[in-house]
Formats: structure tokens, sequence, C-alpha cells
């Protein structure tokens, strides 16, 4: 086959020419393959890290023994990292950690991965090694795991939703069979997960362009319901996508789960700012459709245009009137209100309460002129309401 695209990048083209044995493995072979644009590449060698290191600066290129322990190192060249992992097998697995040994035996390497399309390595010069028929898979729309599919998830639990998250971006038709049985039969090693583990791949499912057909799948499985317990809205999230609404995880998580944001927040150990956009996105009002540009102006001064825009996605979806508001809202500036208390301060208001309860009720009187009086209007409007004051009274 012609070499892909991507193994003619010169600084892929320095690692590997440093590295004769290294193959390309995984994500990148499975992306070029399917027709994907390639991002992370990464590669394996039988070499052990020392001899990595070694040859990689022979080369004049910095390594970094970013995961010395388990024989990664890092390659940097033409400013970009390439993670380089020598050959392993498993020792030992409890679930959620294993304890490796290096190997120089390919297949031994691939096989102690979780899915085919996912096992594959390719030679610089595009020979593909597939010991376990992921092309055939890729190609087939079908996410198989290599092997025995309950073993794959007794040595880690967090594959049930690596499944779905290939599931959403490869799968196509009847899924695999096996696969299913043993994601049923496995539900109780989620319960071992960290939260942040669930969270990274139930973010990467929603990320995908349309991931409504693999989580009807996990709440067909079980699976929705053991990492969202407080409940899951699928409908929600399907009408949705159906209004083409961005692939934004912390959008679709909104109107996915169940329960406030601050309790979904511990569930998934959220960030403060996802907790954050969550509770605004729920909680607040939108404009309606046929809004005017005042109703709008006055919207965006009290919350920001994202805000408003993912308001209208979840409440409004799709249809003319909808997609106009938020074009609309795009397209709008946000208003500022242009006082400060050293306006007041200005005119000889002392420092002090009635400071902020004034400029309170030039913003209100701002408000409701449509938010387009500007800072002279807005001073005139102060001055008036606080009548003669002289200085330092």
């Amino acid at each position: 086959m012609t070499p892909p695209a991507f193994l003619s990048d010169p600084a892929l083209a320095a690692v590997l020419a440093a590295l004769p044995d290294a193959r390309v493995v995984g994500g990148a072979v499975r992306d070029a393959l399917a027709g994907l644009p390639v991002a992370d590449i990464d590669l394996a060698t039988a070499w052990p890290p020392d001899r990595v290191s070694r040859a990689l600066a022979e080369a004049g290129l910095r390594a970094i023994p970013t995961g010395i322990d388990h024989g990664t190192v890092t390659a940097l060249s033409g400013g970009r990292g390439f993670e380089i992992t020598t050959l392993r097998r498993d020792v030992e697995t409890d679930g959620r950690h294993a304890t490796v040994a290096f190997t120089d035996d390919w297949r031994e390497d691939a096989a102690r991965r979780d899915f085919t399309i996912n096992a594959m390595s390719m030679t610089r010069d595009g020979t593909l090694f597939d010991h376990f028929g992921g092309k055939a898979d890729l190609a087939a729309g079908r996410v198989r795991f290599v092997g025995e599919a309950a073993r794959r998830i007794e040595e880690d639990a967090l594959r049930i939703l690596r499944f779905f998250r290939f599931q959403a971006r490869y799968g196509r038709g009847t899924p695999d069979a096996e696969a299913i049985a043993a994601i049923r039969a496995g539900l109780d090693g989620l319960a071992i997960l960290s939260a942040e583990r669930v969270w990274s791949e139930l973010s990467r499912i929603l990320l995908a362009p349309d991931p409504s057909g693999a989580v009807a799948l996990m709440a067909e499985a079980g699976v929705l319901a053991a990492a969202l317990p407080d409940g899951a809205d699928v409908a929600a999230l399907n009408r949705l996508i159906a209004a083409r609404a961005p692939a934004d995880p912390v959008l679709r998580l909104a109107a996915l789960a169940r329960g406030d944001a601050d309790t979904l927040a511990v569930r998934l150990r959220l960030s403060g700012a996802e907790r954050d956009r969550i509770a605004a996105l729920r909680e607040g009002d939108v404009p309606p459709p046929d809004a005017d540009d005042a109703a709008l102006r006055r919207a965006l001064a009290d919350t920001d245009t994202e805000t408003l825009i993912g308001r209208a996605w979840l409440r409004g979806g799709a249809g003319a009137g909808w997609d106009a508001l938020r074009a609309r809202l795009a397209a709008t500036p946000r208003p500022v209100f242009p006082l400060e208390g050293r306006d007041a301060l200005a005119l000889g208001i002392p420092p002090g309460p009635r400071v902020g309860a004034l400029l309170r009720e030039v913003r209100g009187w701002w408000m409701d002129g449509g938010c387009v009086a500007d800072a002279d209007e807005c001073r005139a409007e102060l001055a008036r309401r606080t009548g003669p004051h002289p200085p330092g009274a």
C-alpha cells in the first residue's frame, strides 16, 4: 500500500530514522486507515528506554523520560513531542493499573491493547502489522476487543467507557455481541474507577460528532446509570444533537445529566469552570426568538454571549426563530455599563454604601433604556439622582 501522508512528516521521519525498528502504533494508524486527520503520533520499539534515549541524543534529538517506569520516552522533534514506548506485556492487573514487563515480541504487545482497531502498527515505509483483524473491523465499523472481551475489561474497567467512545466515532450497525455481554457482566468494575477517569472518557464520548447511538447503547447496557446514577435524559441529548448544536461536551452534559450542577460536579470531579457553566446554562433566562434588539442587549449586559447561546440550544433547539436568535446574539456586541465608583466620587459623594446604591439605580435606568446611553449620559443621570452635594460632605 502507498504509505499514508503522515509518515512523510519531517519531524516524525527524523525520529524514525533514529530508531530503525520503531513503528507507529495506535490511533495514528487507525485514523490514517479510516481517512481521518492524524493528530497525536505514538511509537513503539523493542529497544529498552535507555537505548532509545541514547539513539535520540546521537541523532541530535532531545529525549524526555516522561514515563520511564512504563518504558515511555518522549522525543522532541520539529517542536513537537512523540511518545515512544518499549514493547510491554502485562504481568499483573487489578482493574485500574497494570504491572508490566518489557518484551521484544510485537504480537505480545499488541495483545495487551484494548480494541483490534487500536492494536495495529505501521513501519516507516507504510507496512501494516495487524495481528487481530483491526483493519477489517475498522472497514466494517466494528469495535471489538482484542482477545476475550471479559478479560480485557477485568484488566481495566475503564475499557467499558472506552468501548463506547470508539463506538461513537467508528461503530456502525449492530455492536459486537461479545463486547456488550462482557460489559453488562463487568459493570461493577466501574465503581472502582476515579471520577476524573470517568469524566475524561464520558467527555470524549460526548465530543463525537453524533454520540446519540452510543449513548443509547450505554443506557441499554446499564452503563449510563452507573456513570450518572442521578439519572440521564437521553431524549434531551438527542434533541440537542438533532438541532445540530456544537459538539460541546459540557453543553451536552448539561442536557443529558439530571441532578443539580453541584451534585454533578462532585460525582464527576468537574472543574470549577465546568460546574459554573452547567449551572449558568440551566438556571438563567434566555430571550425569546421574537425579542427586540433592546431585550438582547439587556440580556447580554447581564450574561456572556456563549452562555446565552448555550441556553438557546438547550431550551429552543432548532427552528428558524431560534437559529436567528443565536445568530443575533453572536452578532450583537456585549454592552458594558460605562460608570464606576470613581464617577460617583467625582460628584462629591463620600465613599460608602450610597455609592453602590446610586450606581445600581443608574445601571437600572441604563438597562431600561436598552443599554445604549453612553458615559456622558449616564454621568448626567447620576448627577440628576445625586442632587447638590458639596465635595467632602
